[in-house]
């Protein structure tokens, strides 16, 4: 079949689009609000027309002229008001109404296929039946598939909501292309380039301590263990190492604590580390930005082998289709 020309709504640091890429489609272009992802986006797809602002007041036709025909539309709207992690802090339904971008620009864009990635928690949103409603009345079959990364290669327990939509046909199940299980030794840079701290000291906090000593009784005193900040899901705030990482978001959450003759020594994990957990390729460019800045482009960022598995898919049904009418 002719390669599939994809547009990534939404494209922060470029997950999404290098795992269409490497399941043979060609990025023609991309948009994102936040600079940084701009930046990280023009450096990995240097060929595609990439546009900084909002895209609620872009002109998904004009974009067309310089892009060309669209295939797929690739989008991943704001999360961050759906998803828990918010607690009980106020969300913007404005944020959430992002969603309904994807209807505008299909609308104009016509692409035979879109995807749309999300929390989990974006399901129970009060409009999210109207967004699928509008899928279907611009003649879309829709697959809901719940997607762990971990089961696609990936060495990180990351649970997302995807809505796969074809003008054509009902899209298939997405299996993984590799069932390689990877867990945080897989990521982990043993080189002891990272400076680490002794674990007890005055000045740690005192959850910090009642972590790890959860951690510590269960496994015992010579096991290395992960330190997970920021979590409420009753796993008590740490994990194994023989376990794929939690859910990378975008804040320092995970440290690596590890037994020493002098006692344990800690460390937080490394951008390097978060970004092989999140299934980014060693020469995948990062911009040189803060550190806080590229933990929030490592959080905010599909795992492209998913993606990748997502592509092939649907690149396989569409050869099936054609061997079919021949």
């Amino acid at each position: 079949m002719d390669q599939i020309r994809a547009f990534d709504m939404f494209c922060g640091a470029g997950g999404s689009s290098l795992g269409a890429r490497e399941g043979g489609a060609t990025i023609v272009g991309g948009v994102d609000l936040w600079g940084p992802a701009v930046e990280s986006f023009r450096l990995n797809f240097p060929d595609a027309h990439v546009y900084q602002g909002d895209l609620r007041k872009l002109s998904p036709k004009k974009i067309m002229k310089e892009t060309g025909p669209i295939d797929l539309l690739i989008s991943s709207p704001e999360c961050t008001h759906h998803t828990c992690a918010r607690g009980a802090k106020p969300r913007s339904e404005d944020s959430k109404d992002t969603a309904f971008q994807v209807i505008r620009y299909a609308k104009v864009m016509k692409p035979r296929w879109i995807t749309l990635e999300n929390v989990i928690h974006m399901k129970p949103w009060s409009r999210y039946s109207e967004l699928m409603e509008e899928l279907k009345f611009l003649k879309y079959n829709v697959r809901e598939q719940v997607i762990d990364a971990s089961m696609f290669g990936v060495a990180q327990r990351r649970r997302r909501l995807f809505m796969i939509a074809d003008r054509q046909e009902a899209p298939e199940l997405v299996c993984p292309i590799s069932t390689t299980y990877k867990n945080v030794w897989d990521i982990l840079d043993q080189s002891g380039r990272y400076k680490m701290t002794p674990l007890r000291t005055p000045k740690r906090a005192k959850d910090t301590l009642v972590r790890a000593d959860r951690a510590i009784k269960e496994l015992g005193e010579d096991k290395a263990f992960i330190l997970v900040y920021y979590g409420s899901d009753g796993a008590g705030g740490w994990q194994r190492m023989s376990d794929p990482l939690r859910t990378i978001t975008t804040v320092d959450r995970f440290a690596f604590v590890m037994p020493t003759s002098d006692g344990h020594m800690m460390r937080m994990l490394q951008p390097d580390e978060l970004r092989r957990a999140m299934g980014f390729p060693d020469d995948y460019i990062f911009p040189d930005v803060t550190r806080r800045d590229k933990v929030k482009l490592m959080g905010n960022a599909v795992c492209s082998p998913v993606m990748e598995a997502i592509l092939r898919s649907i690149a396989f049904s569409s050869d099936r289709k054609i061997d079919k009418a021949a």
